[in-house]
């Protein structure tokens, strides 16, 4: 009898858990079928045969399934996540976003590996079109659209829809490396500015405000006077007059004074305006106050006058 022994090289396991074949890849609007499956357009997933899901059952892979295409022609890559093992025996189903990204036509051959990712913490995108800052809430619209979407490049193009158009992100960077998954984690977001934006110009706050000539006051007193107060005559109930009923007195240019702006006013703020004046106050030496002032020295009064005693 004869017996041979096999040692587990450590390569021969590694080659043994990695799953890499060749397909010819088709867009999904080639998928055969009654269903519309426009929705795999909307994330970053491809559809397999099912012979590629009991090659990978075999392998001790590990969860969720990642794979990186590549185009050996054009020597570009990507990284994607599977949805559904449905696609004819040797041809999977891409979204046309990434067979852009590999420069890919239909029926072209593609290089599908299995690989393991790690979790992404930070990416950064650039909107390729200035439309995109019509979004009220840019943010929570690439988070939504993200759940559909297994894993990033730096420097793929994604395509998101959203109200029945279609906007397109540039990965510009990922961490901790250039491919990453994103599948149950907590990433920060940024984004860079959109292609063809340009920054409105900035007008000063303060202008300066022109200045008013002063105009002569004469020109005031051809200016229509209208209404004036206590200027009127009055009448008696018993019908008598007395005295010499008033007459207007003619406005002269004097009389009559231009308003003054009020260049510190702010909306939202009311000031009365009183038009007394204050009186001037009296400049009074302390010399002739105390002179004034004498305390304790008036007379007094007295309710019942004392006579003198006869």
């Amino acid at each position: 009898m004869f017996s041979f022994q096999v040692f587990d090289h450590p390569m021969s396991r590694g080659f043994q858990n990695r799953f890499s074949t060749q397909y010819r890849c088709y867009s999904v609007s080639m998928l055969a079928g009654p269903n519309d499956r426009s929705d795999v357009e909307k994330g970053g997933k491809i559809i397999m045969p099912p012979s590629a899901l009991d090659q990978l059952s075999r392998l001790n892979i590990t969860y969720p399934m990642l794979f990186k295409l590549t185009n050996k022609n054009s020597d570009r890559m990507t990284h994607c996540g599977v949805l559904e093992f449905v696609a004819d025996e040797g041809i999977c189903y891409l979204p046309h976003w990434m067979m852009q990204n590999l420069l890919l036509e239909e029926g072209g051959l593609v290089q599908v590996e299995s690989v393991n990712l790690m979790v992404a913490t930070y990416s950064k995108f650039q909107p390729q079109s200035p439309d995109f800052l019509d979004i009220t809430n840019p943010k929570a619209v690439l988070e939504n659209a993200l759940r559909n979407f297994a894993c990033l490049t730096t420097g793929d193009v994604i395509a998101i829809n959203y109200n029945e158009k279609i906007y397109e992100l540039r990965v510009m960077e990922t961490k901790p490396d250039k491919a990453v998954s994103i599948i149950e984690c907590d990433m920060n977001v940024d984004f860079d500015a959109p292609l063809g934006y340009k920054e409105p110009e900035r007008r000063p706050h303060h202008q300066e405000e022109p200045t008013e000539e002063e105009g002569d006051p004469s020109s005031y007193a051809d200016m229509d006077t209208g209404f004036r107060a206590f200027t009127g005559s009055g009448n008696r109930l018993d019908g008598k007059t007395k005295g010499i009923e008033p007459s207007p007195a003619p406005l002269g240019p004097s009389d009559i004074k231009r308003g003054i702006p009020n260049y510190e006013f702010k909306v939202g703020r009311i000031t009365f305006i009183r038009n007394s004046k204050p009186l001037p106050r009296k400049i009074v030496d302390d010399d002739d106050a105390m002179n004034r002032f004498i305390a304790f020295s008036g007379q007094g009064q007295s309710l019942r006058k004392k006579g003198r005693k006869p």
